[in-house]
This record gives structure tokens, sequence and C-alpha cells, in this order.
């Protein structure tokens, strides 16, 4: 059963439900269908929360770092926050830079009361009903998010449909410390990813359709680097994000394959492993879409009180967002995040952990 843990601005219960399996315990709210918690048990028997996230339930009405959440209709950017489908522009919310569109708006389902459908020892639903037109998008779509656990592993199902053809491009927005949230920053974490390029960005973080080639760059994580052996690098990309913040074209081979994941049709890869750098916990990352957003927590303000009783430091979580590409909607040669009326959209997203 849930627990009732505050009140929305519109007086609606704002109910928490703990999930748990294995070494893994979670903390998931209904309101933006937020992680909130995620306790890892060690070898020791310490308990270890390793997601951000506010000490105070008012904070996350703003939530403008985007702690745990579901972040939909669209994450990521679109390009001068418009887009057209079959002929029709479509025009958003230009809370990026006055310019673009950032996960959807600033009063996207990340900071909306979704409702509950299922719960259980392992696992808890969410759902929400979008209608046309909400924050520019076409289609009433009615969106799940499923968080289960199970084998060590936090899995998180999306399934969208809607009447009209429309952009769905959900993820979660967890920023992760290993070494506990507010022990510090991320700068010593491990960081792998399985991707050749990343996509090229314009001096406002959007995506033009060139692929760049990690090689002799320190974008290049296809073996374990930590975050600050290069984050402040006098490198383009870098200078222009004031760190991570890229999307990573992620390789789909046969090495990367994990079909103890599959789902729905839909084939599951490795995008990312990441861990302590005392090796104590390692995460794999497992996606069936084709981008990775890395984001080294540039934008933590210094002023956000977490759930420790401590100012979260800037660099003080890292996150690990599978997505399609950012402004895919405008690039025709990028996947696109479209889904067809009345065809079911399902995509899905791993944080399998080990402890030592």
């Amino acid at each position: 059963m849930g627990q009732i843990i505050g009140k929305t601005d519109k007086g609606e219960d704002i109910v928490a439900y703990e999930i748990s399996g294995g070494i893994l315990k979670a903390k998931i709210m209904n309101f933006g269908a937020n992680l909130m918690e995620l306790h890892v048990k060690m070898a020791d028997g310490s308990d270890r929360d390793v997601v951000l996230g506010y000490n105070n339930i008012e904070d996350y009405f703003d939530n403008d770092p985007n702690y745990g959440c579901t972040v939909a209709r669209c994450a990521n950017r679109i390009g001068g926050a418009e887009f057209t489908i079959d002929g029709e522009k479509y025009t958003l919310e230009k809370n990026d830079n006055g310019k673009n569109n950032l996960h959807s708006g600033k009063t996207s389902l990340q900071r909306r009361l979704w409702k509950t459908v299922d719960e259980a020892a392992d696992h808890v639903s969410f759902t929400y009903h979008s209608p046309d037109g909400d924050l520019g998008f076409p289609g009433n779509l009615d969106i799940t998010v499923t968080y289960t656990i199970k084998d060590n592993a936090v899995i998180i199902d999306y399934k969208g449909i809607s009447d009209k053809k429309t952009i769905l491009n959900p993820t979660n927005h967890s920023y992760f410390n290993l070494k506990g949230e507010g022990n510090g920053d991320i700068l010593d974490t491990q960081v792998q990813i399985n991707a050749d390029e990343f996509t090229h960005s314009d001096a406002e973080s959007i995506p033009d359709g060139q692929l760049i080639d990690v090689t002799g760059t320190p974008m290049d994580f296809r073996t374990y680097h930590s975050v600050g052996e290069r984050v402040d690098a006098d490198y383009e990309a870098l200078n222009q994000a004031g760190g991570y913040d890229h999307n990573y074209v992620l390789k789909k081979t046969d090495e990367f394959r994990a079909p103890e994941f599959d789902h729905d049709d839909k084939k599951e890869y490795e995008a990312a492993k990441f861990k302590a750098a005392d090796d104590s916990i390692e995460v794999s990352v497992y996606t069936d879409l084709p981008g990775l957003q890395f984001y080294s927590g540039n934008y933590i303000s210094g002023h956000d009180l977490g759930k420790c009783g401590k100012m979260y430091p800037r660099r003080g979580g890292v996150a690990f967002e599978t997505q399609f590409f950012p402004n895919a909607i405008n690039v025709p040669t990028f996947d696109q995040p479209v889904i067809e009326a009345g065809k079911t959209f399902a995509t899905r997203t791993v944080y399998k952990f080990s402890a030592k």
C-alpha cells in the first residue's frame, strides 16, 4: 500500500510506494511518476541511497533539474520549439534559452499527478491522460510507466497510445551518485559508453544531423574513464555544454545484446556501465532506443537541499537518459520519435546493479 507523503498545490494526495527485490529497494511517487529513492544493500549490510532527490516534497513542484522524474511527452530538446507532422506545424513552449523546447515545457508531465493503476511488492504502475493539444503536442495520449525490481535490476517500462500521429519520447531523469546521494560530486565515477559517435550540436545543444567520431576526443568512453578526467577539457562540445551533456549514438551489435530484457518484440542492448571509484557498486544501463544522453550534472545549482539534509554540489549526480536523439523530429536522417495513431508504443530502460 502507498503512503501519503504530501499534497499538491491543488490539494491532491501525493502517494509514495515502496518496491524491492534482491539488493534493491525503491520509493516511487505518483507525482511525476518519480523515482525518489533507490537503496542498495551493500556487502557489509549497510544501506546506500544512490539517487538524488529533495528533502522537501514541495521542491518537486518546480524541480528544475528534474531529479528522478518521468520526462514526457518528449525528453530533451526540440529546436525552435516547433515541429511539423504530415504538413501541420506545432508550436511548443520556448523554455530553453527562450528559443527551444526542453523536456516538453515547464508544466510537462513530470510536474503532474499520475494515476496509480497497479501495485505489488516488486512493481508499481502509473498512467496519465494527456489531452490533444496539451503542451502543444497533437493527439489524446495515454501513457503508462511501470517500475519493476527483478534480479537486482530496476526495469522501467513505458507504453503509450494516441488517437493522432504524435511524438512520444519518454525517459527517466534520475541522477546517480554511487557513493550515496549528498556525498560530494561524481567526478571520480567511472563511466563506459558503448558508442563510437555522438551527435554534433550547436551552441544551444541542438543537434543538426552530424555525427562526430569519438576517437581521440574527450568524448570517448568506449573504455572506462572517470567523469572528472576530461570533463573540463578545452574541447568545443564540452565548452558549449559546461561539461558532458551529450547524446551518444549507441552500438546495436551482438556483443552488447541483452536478450534477458527483450520486450514487446523489441531487442535490448547494453548502452553504458558506470561504477564507483572503489568498485563497490557497478551499474549497467540497457535500452532498445538509439540514443543515450550522458549528463554530468553541470547545472546543479548548489542550492538544492537533498534528502540527506545537505546541499547538492555542482556535478553532485550523473544521469544516463535513454532516448531518441534530441531534435530528431527536425532531423529526417535520425530515427523518428513518432507514433502512429492507434498503435501502442513500448520502450524499456534497465539499470542493473551489482554490489561488492
